[in-house]
């Protein structure tokens, strides 16, 4: 039999997806499951993009042009400004979701064996991504203990190399929802200078930041306006994942050029999804604030339960809708396990991400989890009951 490729053999697991056999074969069983590992939203798509799906009057579904259609990308702009970030529609290109925007940005920018720096933990599909491209993850770790804020600089400063060619942040972060400080947004701009590094952000979760500081895009920094590849996604700010629409931005005339010959290679972003993306830059005011103002109230009601539970610590995520928290466990992946196969609590029981799988230095993260608040206060509720009877009486409980 031929062998399958080392790339595959390389290629992590998904901490958010690999345990969904065990989600299923509870759920065959009769068992309720509370989904915890998941971003995805529990909170209804705006009305006006539904509408524009339903309306839909066109004689054939053809190819949209390669970099997403026209009159979307010059409505984007509107979005943007809005948030200081100042960009025009040929510094766009729409991809199939917010994944295909990081592969293409490090397919056209990094070669077999380059280096990028992440902090961690992090978004698991980064290293994916870059396993796709040939190139080598060196991550940084950050502590839970000091609400995972950014590794000192001087850590990223020595680990670069001859190779490296660039850095990834996620800001508000994903998965501990840590929202990066205008003092540490300008010391990676100051790195990234320095040493003529990209700076790839992903900041698809910018309508959630819980603080009063003003929101902070890599954009925002000046003198590296070239260096910068932006990531973004309508999936967790219309509650629209399965749209796949992402987008790519950069001022980069060459990263442009090459992106599109991916974006070409592919030939064309979902049709029915942009419809849909473009209608949703219509959607009423009142609709994000309800978002956003039931997203703080989960946050809340979710952090202050965690920290309540005996052995439980959950630092206070100030944007996204996530958190990670330290659990008194032997080892997260099996008791997130366990969970699923073998505990159930008024015959539910609840599926949370392992957070070993947001990390790439062995070791950590192994009495930790991801947990998504993306679920009602109700469900929330039961949640975190059934987390705190199952720590009762898990085997492998460390304290």
């Amino acid at each position: 039999m031929p062998e399958i490729s080392k790339r595959g053999v390389r290629m992590p697991e998904s901490p958010i997806r690999k345990l969904v056999p065990c989600a299923d074969k509870a759920k065959a069983n009769g068992i309720k499951v509370y989904h915890l590992n998941i971003g995805q939203p529990d909170l209804p798509t705006p009305q006006i993009a539904i509408d524009a799906i339903r309306n839909i009057d066109r004689k054939v579904l053809e190819y949209s042009p390669s970099e997403g259609y026209r009159s979307y990308r010059e409505k984007l702009t509107t979005y943007y400004h809005k948030y200081n970030i100042d960009v025009c529609a040929d510094d766009i290109i729409i991809t199939s979701g917010g994944s295909e925007a990081v592969t293409y940005a490090f397919l056209a920018c990094l070669d077999p064996g380059d280096e990028i720096i992440v902090p961690e933990p992090s978004y698991a599909n980064y290293t994916a991504f870059a396993i796709v491209a040939g190139a080598i993850v060196k991550t940084i770790p950050s502590k839970i203990e000091e609400g995972f804020s950014l590794p000192p600089i001087e850590k990223f400063e020595a680990l670069i190399t001859p190779r490296t060619k660039g850095i990834m942040i996620c800001n508000p972060n994903n998965p501990t929802g840590y929202l990066y400080t205008q003092t540490e947004m300008n010391a990676i701009r100051d790195l990234v200078k320095k040493y003529d590094l990209y700076l790839f952000s992903d900041e698809v979760y910018r309508e959630f930041c819980y603080t009063g500081a003003p929101y902070i895009s890599a954009f925002h920094l000046k003198g590296i306006e070239e260096n910068v590849i932006l990531i973004d996604s309508v999936s967790k700010r219309y509650s629209e994942c399965g749209l796949r629409i992402g987008a790519l931005i950069t001022k980069n005339r060459a990263v442009y050029k090459n992106v599109m010959k991916f974006c070409q290679a592919r030939l064309s972003p979902p049709l029915i999804g942009q419809i849909a993306a473009e209608a949703s830059l219509d959607t009423p005011d009142d609709y994000m604030l309800d978002v956003y103002n039931e997203y703080v109230e989960r946050r809340k009601f979710l952090i202050d339960g965690l920290n309540r539970i005996n052995g439980v610590y959950s630092p206070i995520p100030m944007g996204a809708f996530y958190t990670v928290a330290k659990l008194p466990v032997d080892d997260s992946d099996k008791f997130c396990e366990w969970l699923l196969s073998e505990f159930t609590y008024e015959n539910s029981t609840i599926f949370m991400a392992p957070a070993s799988g947001f990390y790439t230095t062995p070791g950590l993260g192994k009495n930790e989890v991801r947990i998504a608040y993306v679920l009602k206060k109700d469900d929330l509720a039961m949640a975190l009951k059934i987390l705190e009877e199952a720590l009762k009486v898990y085997p492998g409980r460390t304290m």
